[in-house]
């Protein structure tokens, strides 16, 4: 494979966008660990299927979207690399069939080494959410079902999933804790939909932020905000979690730059190259909630 191919898969992959994935694991992780559980095999398996997954839904939107007019022309979402030509639509079918299956592989090792019987509904669940984000013909990224879907999966599915795998029993405080973690996943794709509201709309995908409209938009990012960091104060007060957490109040400082940032830009095409900042938003609170679990147990 020449480099300029390797680049274009990497590019096709995605990767600033795998922390998503990373966080909630490590959160799973850490609330087996509290719970005096711990497999390194069955994490690293884990991870890997996690990650198997995300990248073959990043392909697959990719591929699905193609010809849609959804990533074409002025718009500027996806990896691109259909339409600039550097990976075919063969390929990219090809290989989402070999990455379905391998992490197909690994689940089945997850449950039979977890024995929880539960699983594989939620591997399924994770699987369809995948596949159908763009696919037909449910396509329920179309329909502002994305950031619902999405927060369900890097969420409960994968926090509690991992922490099940771990300890081969469902963990309710582990359920607790994947709430904000889901609202900030759902958050970095409602951001990275602002960019694209008008060429969306003109194309039938309605996003949550299309529906919302421009004016509206800005509103439903305050609220996702809002909406983790009272959930985060809320773990503390039912004692799902250490009062270290209340550290995460200080990213409402963040928060009111990336809303002032949004509010002030013209064209909101510009947004699409500066969502670092949403994810170092979810970076820090997801690293906040992990070490306080991690050192207080």
């Amino acid at each position: 494979m020449t480099a300029g191919k390797l680049k274009a898969w990497y590019q096709a992959s995605r990767p600033p966008f795998f922390i998503a994935t990373l966080i909630p694991l490590l959160l799973g992780g850490a609330v087996a660990h509290a719970e005096g559980y711990w497999n390194t095999v069955r994490c690293l398996v884990v991870l890997l299927a996690c990650f198997l997954v995300h990248l073959a839904t990043n392909l697959a939107n990719d591929y699905f979207e193609y010809g849609t007019g959804a990533d074409d022309d002025d718009s500027i979402g996806g990896s691109r690399v259909l339409q600039e030509g550097k990976i075919t639509p063969l390929e990219i079918r090809n290989t989402l069939v070999l990455l379905y299956a391998a992490a197909l592989l690994c689940g089945l090792w997850i449950v039979w080494a977890s024995k929880v019987w539960w699983l594989p509904f939620a591997m399924i669940f994770a699987f369809f959410s995948s596949l159908s984000y763009t696919a037909p013909p449910i396509r329920y990224g179309y329909r502002g079902l994305g950031e619902a879907f999405v927060g369900v999966n890097m969420g409960p599915v994968m926090v509690v999933g991992t922490a099940a795998a771990l300890t081969g029993d469902f963990s309710p405080r582990a359920f607790w804790l994947s709430l904000p973690i889901g609202l900030m996943v759902a958050l970095i794709l409602y951001y990275q939909s602002l960019s694209d509201i008008e060429v969306d709309i003109s194309v039938g995908k309605l996003t949550l932020a299309a529906r919302l409209g421009r004016a509206g938009a800005i509103w439903g990012f305050r609220l996702f905000v809002a909406a983790t960091l009272l959930s985060i104060v809320f773990l503390v007060l039912n004692g799902s979690v250490h009062r270290l957490a209340l550290l995460s109040l200080i990213t409402i400082v963040p928060a009111y730059t990336i809303d002032r940032m949004i509010r002030t830009t013209s064209d909101w095409k510009d947004l699409h190259d500066r969502g670092a900042a949403v994810r170092m938003f979810y970076l820090a609170n997801g690293a906040i909630l992990f070490l306080s679990v991690l050192l207080f147990g």
